[in-house]
C-alpha cells in the first residue's frame, strides 16, 4: 500500500461523504488496511486534507507554467490555460472536489499556509489578464475580478459536467474560453471612442 493510493481513496471519500462525514476508519477499510496501520503512512484526517489540497494546487499551478511559458499570444494563452485548468478539473474529479469544498476543514494554520498557494495560483491568472491588457488585447477593467469570474465558472463545472455528456473537456474548455475571449477582447470600435 502506498501513500499515493491511501490519498486517491481519500480524496475519493471526502468527495461522496465530506471530510467531517469521513473517518480514518472509511479510508483503511477502502485501501485495505488496519486503522493502526494507516497511520504508518499518514499523521492525521488533517495531514490528508493537506496532501490532497497541495497535490490538487500542484497539478493546477505546473499546468498553469507550462502554459504561461509558451511564446502565444494572450488569447491563445488565455485558451490553453482554461483548457488545461478544466482538463485537470474534470479529470481529477475527486481531487478538484476536495480542493474547492473541503479546504475550510483545515485548521487555522494549515488553512493559512494554503489560502497563501491558492492565491499565489490566482495571481498567474490575474498576471495573464494584465499580460493581454498590456498588449491591447484584453479590456479589464477589474483584473481582481474577472480572475475570480474566470475560475469561478470553471470551477463549478465538476458539479454538473457528465462525461456521458455531448462534449468532452476539451469542447467544453473551448466553449468556456470562446465566451470569454470574446468578452474580454479590445474592439475596435472602442479604441475610437
Amino acid at each position: 500500500m502506498t501513500r499515493d493510493e491511501i490519498l486517491e481513496a481519500a480524496a475519493q471519500i471526502f468527495r461522496q461523504k465530506g471530510y467531517h462525514a469521513a473517518s480514518m476508519q472509511d479510508i483503511a477499510d477502502a485501501v485495505k488496511l488496519q486503522k493502526a496501520s494507516l497511520y504508518h503512512h499518514v499523521n492525521s484526517k488533517q495531514d490528508i486534507l493537506l496532501a490532497l489540497l497541495d497535490r490538487a494546487l500542484d497539478l493546477l499551478i505546473e499546468g498553469m507554467e507550462k502554459v504561461l511559458a509558451l511564446d502565444l499570444a494572450p488569447e491563445e494563452k488565455l485558451r490553453q490555460a482554461m483548457l488545461v485548468y478544466l482538463q485537470i478539473m474534470l479529470e481529477q474529479r475527486d481531487l478538484s472536489s476536495v480542493l474547492l469544498l473541503e479546504y475550510r476543514s483545515l485548521e487555522p494554520e494549515y488553512r493559512q499556509r494554503h489560502i497563501r498557494r491558492r492565491d499565489l495560483y490566482e495571481s498567474l491568472w490575474r498576471n495573464l489578464l494584465v499580460e493581454g491588457a498590456e498588449q491591447g488585447v484584453f479590456k479589464v477593467s477589474d483584473v481582481a475580478l474577472v480572475s475570480r469570474f474566470l475560475l469561478g465558472v470553471m470551477n463549478w463545472t465538476i458539479t454538473w459536467y457528465r462525461e456521458d455528456g455531448p462534449l468532452t473537456p476539451a469542447q467544453l474548455a473551448q466553449e468556456c474560453a470562446n465566451l470569454f475571449v470574446l468578452g474580454l477582447k479590445r474592439r475596435k470600435s472602442e479604441d475610437e471612442q
